[in-house]
């Protein structure tokens, strides 16, 4: 019976995974998301694409929050930044959208170190409202200064090229999606498997005894905090390209309440879960209009007037129910999932 707990050399301990079981269902989900659009309609792809930008701003989430233990509720002004950033250099500067997207996750990151410095000596709910407070400074910023952001007109990208990619079309706009998810994917477990990420787990699981052993709390918060900026606003970017429109309305509170809900349905910590719990919360409306269609047309007409107040019900019931029956989130689920197939017979 395959155990997978126990290794045996340091190269199957620091590799990405030492199964080739796992290596085989990842290659067949790439596979099967490449393929997607030979099958798919434009909504379908549209919808994927929305994940996929999603499932990438989760990952920069969880490593400030699930992997570092610091709360944020200022993924919306992240995500705006990246996003205005990518719309205005190109819109006005006429910068290539290549560079323009690179510069989504570099903005961000620099702008971390404004909420990141002061916040240093904080935590809990105190660092959660900084960055609250954060994402409204942000948002007032890009509504109000009219010269520089175009102010509450918003900003429109018109037809791009991506490196051969049209992203006017949904499929072009998906492949770039997926390739970047890839790639932000594969950075992020190489982060945490690293020497800075064992620091961020440090910190998150007692921040005293991590200094105490010679990690410097200063430098790894901040560093936590760039790169989940970085990832955040790259997402921020990809969106650009998706509305083809930036407004600041997009950028309320909600969003960073999803965003937040994302890791914690997902599984804290995880960068699995954190994909997990995109894919949910994203999809979660979908499911919420299927499951109304099939009511009576005149409760049907009713509800569908009040969608967005029962997306933000159905969100919050969702994280309510996930940390009470499974703290662990969809991906601790699925791990006992795999514990009882694996451990069959034998499994309780």
């Amino acid at each position: 019976m395959r155990t997978r707990h126990f290794v045996e050399t340091y190269e199957k301990h620091v590799s990405l995974s030492h199964n080739p079981v796992t290596w085989s269902w990842a290659l067949l989900l790439v596979l099967a998301l490449a393929l997607l659009p030979m099958v798919a309609s434009s909504y379908v792809l549209s919808l994927a694409t929305t994940v996929g930008i999603a499932a990438i701003g989760a990952i920069g989430l969880n490593i400030l929050t699930g992997s570092t233990g610091l709360i944020s509720l200022g993924q919306a002004g992240f995500l705006a930044s990246g996003c205005y950033t990518t719309g205005l250099l190109i819109a006005d500067y006429n910068w290539p959208p290549e560079l323009a997207l690179l510069m989504a996750g570099v903005v961000p990151a620099l702008l971390s170190l404004l909420v990141g410095v002061p916040s240093l000596r904080l935590k809990g709910l105190y660092l959660a409202i900084t960055t609250m407070a954060f994402s409204f400074i942000v948002t007032h910023f890009l509504l109000y200064a009219e010269g520089i952001t175009h102010g509450p007109y918003g900003v429109r990208v018109e037809d791009l090229n991506f490196l051969g990619l049209d992203l006017a079309t949904t499929t072009g706009l998906y492949t770039l999606v997926l390739v970047t998810a890839i790639l932000v994917t594969l950075m992020a477990l190489n982060i945490l498997r690293t020497r800075v990420g064992r620091a961020f787990t440090a910190i998150r699981d007692h921040d005293i005894a991590a200094r105490v052993m010679g990690i410097s709390l200063v430098r790894y918060k901040l560093v936590a905090f760039m790169v989940s900026s970085f990832f955040v606003g790259i997402a921020g970017g990809l969106m650009a390209f998706q509305f083809r429109f930036i407004n600041v309305d997009i950028f309320n509170v909600l969003l960073s309440i999803e965003a937040l809900a994302m890791v914690i349905v997902g599984g804290l910590g995880s960068v699995a879960g954190a994909i997990m719990g995109a894919v949910f919360i994203v999809l979660l409306p979908e499911a919420t209009r299927e499951a109304l269609d099939l009511l009576p047309t005149g409760v049907n007409n009713m509800l569908s007037t009040y969608i967005y107040e029962i997306r933000g019900l159905l969100t919050g019931l969702t994280i309510i129910i996930m940390l009470r029956i499974k703290p662990q989130g969809l991906v601790g689920l699925w791990r006992d999932v795999q514990r009882y197939w694996t451990q069959w017979p034998l499994s309780k």
